[in-house]
């Protein structure tokens, strides 16, 4: 268990996915007394100074509830209906429970494109940090209205991959995957009960994937084949993930605290590894900025971000969301990452104090022209 602890030991950011099946109980219902369990505990561990970020599900199935209608014989355009109906009313009972609290909680629908997109990505991870910079707890939900995946047309695997997905984009340290189940089996469990619970899996190959059963429940989509294909995305990234039953009493702080329950994922990279592959594998060769000798001092040494003071020479064309090279006055590269603004922006602000970018270009990004988050040292 030396892995698991080491893993998840003092962790600043985590991402708790809820799904459909923790949330309803069998006659349907919104389970209250559980949501406030669950928000009790995460309200304790973000108490402790942890950021949270929770990706729930559930809002198809608790409009359909509302309306008395089956999900299962639903199509396309229902379901986006019944999410309509459902998501505002679950969101309400985030909100007056976390309330008690003393906790602000923030709504974000967001859409896999919102996502894959250069500028979008950019957008929603400043979004989910400064939220999380005003000590709220951003609550995240496919935007089941306008995307098609999590509903049944292209499998997004009921909110699953997209709790992977926000998990990299925010680097969080730990990935906790609450279901209705303990966690990854010899076997499905709910067709075999004498399916052992495994606790630890270091690669998911070709015989853990085979140990994934079916999709037992109408309220959500994927199964546990999903949820592999998820823990996959967050382990490479650099990732822990806890697999556990979301219906366990403090399973949270029983996580946090090196419980030994639920199944434990490795990471397979670190997450310095993960993003340094990623950002040299997306970086454009069609632009880059020259940087004076302070700035690439500060970024180098101080490990800081890169404002437009620094800023000597924009070299190319790049929209704002792209990932750009950083080389000193030498001509050699010292790092690269996510610009904040176009190359255009770049030229008309290099030189300047950050106090005068809205003053030039009118509108206003933020400070940085890369932010230190958002960059990787060569």
């Amino acid at each position: 268990m030396s892995d698991r602890i080491d893993q998840i030991n003092n962790p600043s950011r985590i991402v708790v996915k809820i799904g459909t099946n923790v949330l309803i109980d069998d006659s349907g219902q919104l389970d209250l007394a559980l949501i406030e369990s669950l928000v009790s505990d995460i309200a304790d561990i973000h108490e402790q100074g942890i950021e949270v970020v929770i990706v729930t599900s559930g809002a198809i199935a608790f409009g359909a509830n509302m309306l008395g209608i089956d999900i299962e014989n639903q199509d396309v355009r229902s379901k986006q209906a019944l999410a309509a109906v459902g998501q505002s009313r679950l969101m309400h009972a985030y909100e007056q429970i976390f309330e008690a609290h003393n906790i602000v909680v923030a709504q974000a629908l967001i859409s896999r494109s919102d996502i894959t997109d250069r500028e979008g990505y950019l957008n929603v991870r400043n979004t989910l940090v400064t939220l999380m910079d005003f000590n709220t707890v951003p609550i995240i939900n496919e935007n089941d209205v306008v995307a098609l995946e999590e509903i049944g047309v292209k499998v997004f695997g009921d909110n699953d991959n997209l709790s992977s997905m926000v998990s990299n984009l925010i680097d969080a340290d730990l990935l906790i995957l609450l279901s209705d189940i303990d966690g990854l089996h010899t076997m499905d469990p709910h067709q075999h009960p004498d399916a052992e619970l495994i606790l630890e899996v270091n690669t998911i190959d070709e015989s853990i994937e085979a140990m994934a059963g079916v999709s037992h429940s109408s309220r959500s989509k994927g199964g546990m084949q999903a949820k592999l294909d998820a823990i996959k995305l967050a382990t490479a990234s650099g990732i822990a993930v806890i697999l556990v039953n979301g219906r366990t009493q403090s399973v949270v702080s029983a996580v946090l605290a090196g419980k030994n329950i639920g199944t434990f994922f490795k990471p397979s990279s670190t997450k310095m590894e993960s993003r340094k592959r990623w950002m040299l594998g997306a970086l454009s060769n069609d632009c880059k900025v020259v940087v004076d000798f302070g700035a690439a001092n500060a970024l180098l040494e101080w490990k800081g971000s890169l404002l437009p003071s620094g800023i000597r020479e924009v070299v190319g064309v790049c929209r704002r969301g792209e990932i750009i090279s950083i080389e000193n006055v030498n001509g050699k590269p010292i790092a690269c990452g996510i610009t904040g603004y176009d190359s255009e922006d770049i030229s008309a602000i290099k030189g300047l104090h950050s106090d005068d970018i809205l003053k030039i270009l009118g509108y206003y990004y933020g400070e940085e022209i890369i932010h230190r988050n958002n960059m990787v040292l060569l």
